[in-house]
């Protein structure tokens, strides 16, 4: 029990720095254009997959790993159909 409470504490600590860095990421981002709405669900999937998949790297959980992989790459895809919307209003 005491070996799965640390590797939940190294997963929180680590999504806790995730959230940090996208908030970072956030501020340094409104120089530009905000993003569209496809652009933030998929980013949030995408790190919300990475954690899932993290998870179940950590417990051995290949189900869950799996999943995990699914859910990152699902928000890949919506981001990057954000971007395209993104670009084609702008122009470019």
């Amino acid at each position: 029990m005491k070996h799965t409470h640390n590797k939940l504490s190294v997963l929180s600590a680590g999504f806790i720095l995730a959230l940090l860095s996208l908030n970072a990421y956030a501020e340094d981002s409104k120089i530009e254009a905000p993003m569209n709405e496809d652009q933030v669900e998929g980013r949030v999937e995408e790190m919300k997959g990475t954690v899932k998949e993290g998870t179940g790297k950590l417990l051995d959980d290949k189900g869950m790993e799996i999943e995990g992989n699914i859910q990152k790459n699902k928000g890949k895809i919506q981001k990057g159909y954000g971007d395209i919307k993104k670009d084609i209003k702008e122009g470019n």
